[in-house]
């Protein structure tokens, strides 16, 4: 079983280095004890997303139903013909995270293959929570690694930092989700017309989960703290374009910020980080 677990959390860790250049880079910056965990839980993350997103057979609830029973199996049996979630339960009973979690992500991913024909302010924040606030609490509970107080410490900022990270994914995304998938998650948009006066206020929404973000970032552990900072700096980067970018741009293309901006981000926090083991 060593040997099936461990071939099952090398195909995570090979999604998600194949599937998100940023993310694949910033995480190579977690501790070693823990990369294979964040790679277990953004690979099945990843296929969830997949089946929501790409596959285009009319039977993606039944699919979708079928990959929750299999989780929910395998957090029973810790085993899965399925190598992506057994190595998503292995972590999940190493970091004793279940239903509470799981469940809210997958809701999230069923509002995806059917719609509502418009957000309103609850559905969207329901949305928010199960798809993006829920794995970075599961990215906490490994960062914490069983320690109830500093995890709940810092899970109002570990919240804030997934919403804005997927607000921000909304906002660069607008495009492809209006128009390739019949999506509109922003409720303050009318009839998927993203104007300059609608995309300031969702800025300065998504500005303000970042400010509330920011003293759990600092409080983070060793394991965790360089690769979080270098995942936001990269996010807000990007906001900041977005920012600056016309209304009428973001809903005709995506935006992005370029390798050579990602590596300035890098070198800056390492630097950063060498300066202060210097210094202490």
């Amino acid at each position: 079983m060593d040997t099936y677990t461990s071939v099952a959390a090398e195909l995570s860790r090979l999604l998600t280095i194949r599937y998100s250049t940023s993310f694949g880079s910033a995480s190579r910056l977690y501790d070693s004890s823990i990369r294979p965990h964040i790679f277990n839980i953004y690979g099945w993350v990843r296929v969830a997303d997949e089946i929501v997103d790409t596959y285009k057979g009319d039977d993606a609830r039944e699919v979708l139903d079928n990959f929750k029973k299999d989780t929910y199996r395998a957090l029973e049996t810790g085993f899965s013909t399925n190598p992506i979630i057994h190595s998503f339960v292995a972590t999940a009973k190493q970091y004793k995270f279940g239903s509470e979690l799981i469940d809210p992500f997958l809701s999230s991913m069923e509002m995806d293959i059917t719609p509502p024909v418009k957000y309103t302010r609850a559905l969207y924040d329901k949305y928010i929570y199960g798809s993006a606030q829920v794995v970075g609490l599961m990215c906490l509970r490994v960062f914490t690694d069983g320690n109830e107080s500093t995890y709940a410490h810092l899970k109002p900022g570990a919240e804030a930092l997934g919403a804005a990270f997927q607000k921000v994914n909304f906002l660069r995304d607008f495009a492809e989700d209006t128009r390739t998938l019949g999506r509109s998650y922003f409720p303050e948009v009318k009839n998927n017309i993203l104007d300059d006066a609608t995309k300031d206020k969702i800025v300065l929404d998504i500005k303000h989960d970042f400010s509330h973000s920011i003293p759990a970032l600092h409080q983070l552990p060793k394991n965790s703290k360089t690769a979080v900072t270098v995942a936001t700096r990269y996010y807000f980067a990007l906001l900041i374009k977005l920012d600056e970018t016309p209304a009428s741009i973001i809903s005709t293309s995506r935006v992005r910020i370029t390798d050579l901006k990602k590596a300035q981000i890098l070198a800056s926090v390492r630097a950063k980080n060498s300066l202060n083991r210097v210094v202490s």
